[in-house]
């Protein structure tokens, strides 16, 4: 019997404004734009941030995948979240079909979505017009509390607390539930509580991760977003699976989410810091979640044998120290063949041996765990590591 698999892919994780700086490299700084496949065929796209771009492009590639029907769900009109729809190269093939949902905005009133299309397109704000798209476009209004099917699948959708409106999903496929819930404040006992049943049992929960704690209390107060502790605190109270944190700051460096990553997995067990090309598995045999980020940023590698030591974390929790050798190895980072399975987006530290004039010198380095891949010997795993020190 065929097990049924779904796959979420993050193709922007940015909050607010898209960022180039090599200081958010690792995370990425494309705005928001998931993709979720789920194991009947149907595809979703969660909002249009200039991650969208990415997903066309990756649509135009062979074997890029791509359906010519697909549903395109945008949780709020905020330029962030919609940004990416004029790159979208999907939208100008006559052959491919899109059902957009969102909501009526007091603001725009009918047509509140078509109306946002044409006018980030009209004069004298992009070259060509809507006319230009030759896709077909269907426009779906939807409600705070409204479900409705689309094949196999269950959707659900529940008012958050951000400025000018915003919806959160809820996606139940025969392989698990994703639940994406960004740009949401906490501190609205009713729209906390329609966010808690949300989330409920969901196996995987996106929550907006964008402010501190300190900065939700007092400079960011009212700004519409929330901060780790709280996705944390609420992950716990509705019994979620996973919990990924999303809708990163401009300004939060890739060692700043780093830490928030740290501190988060002090409190909940499963948490992962959404990454670009991170690509999480639901339904797969033996665990119903697994993660990985395929190796799109490779830099000039070379290979290389220096013997090392590596310690780390297990998938388990546990920690570890085993020798090695390093074979691969970039001025960004190595391949590391281990024994012990480290858990993804986890530091290890890399102690290797390289020989000098003087005689073997010991080099001591930090590293990130970005991809695990099945190893060439026996009983091992090749873990991809981009070094921060």
């Amino acid at each position: 019997m065929t097990v049924p698999i779904a796959k979420l892919s993050f193709w922007g994780v940015r909050g607010s404004t898209p960022t180039v700086d090599p200081a958010t490299w690792r995370y990425g700084g494309n705005t928001p734009c998931l993709e979720l496949v789920a194991p009947d065929g149907t595809q979703f796209i969660l909002d249009c941030g200039t991650g969208l771009r990415m997903l066309g492009s990756r649509w135009g590639a062979p074997n890029g995948g791509g359906n010519p029907e697909t549903h395109i769900f945008v949780t709020h009109y905020h330029w962030d979240h919609i940004q990416g729809i004029p790159f979208f190269a999907p939208l100008y093939a006559e052959n491919n079909e899109f059902h957009f949902y969102s909501f009526r905005s007091k603001f725009l009133g009918r047509d509140s979505l078509k109306q946002v299309f044409e006018a980030q397109m009209a004069l004298p704000y992009f070259p060509v017009d809507m006319s230009a798209m030759n896709a077909k476009r269907k426009f779906k209004e939807v409600e705070g509390g409204d479900t409705f099917t689309i094949k196999e699948n269950k959707v659900t959708a529940r008012w958050l607390n951000h400025p000018q409106g915003c919806l959160g999903f809820r996606i139940e496929t025969p392989a698990g539930t994703v639940v994406y819930a960004t740009d949401n404040e906490p501190g609205d006992p009713k729209l906390d509580e329609s966010l808690r049943e949300l989330v409920a049992g969901a196996d995987i929960f996106i929550n907006d991760a964008q402010f501190t704690s300190e900065q939700l209390a007092t400079t960011r107060k009212g700004w519409g977003h929330s901060s780790w502790r709280e996705g944390v605190k609420l992950a716990r109270e509705a019994g979620a699976k996973t919990l990924v944190l999303f809708h990163h700051d401009p300004d939060s460096t890739d060692r700043m989410v780093d830490s928030i990553l740290r501190q988060a997995r002090e409190e909940f067990d499963s948490v992962f810091a959404a990454s670009e090309g991170m690509v999480i598995t639901l339904g797969s045999t033996g665990d119903s979640v697994q993660a990985h980020m395929p190796g799109t940023r490779t830099s000039l590698r070379r290979e290389a044998q220096f013997n090392a030591k590596v310690s780390g974390v297990t998938e388990g929790g546990k920690d570890f120290q085993e020798e090695t050798v390093v074979r691969d190895i970039s001025l960004q980072g190595a391949l590391i063949s281990l024994k012990n399975l480290p858990r993804l987006q986890s530091e290890l530290q890399v102690t290797m041996e390289t020989p000098g004039e003087d005689g073997v010198q010991t080099m001591l380095l930090k590293g990130y765990v970005v991809r695990i891949d099945a190893a060439v010997e026996k009983d091992h795993v090749a873990v991809g590591v981009v070094f921060t020190d």
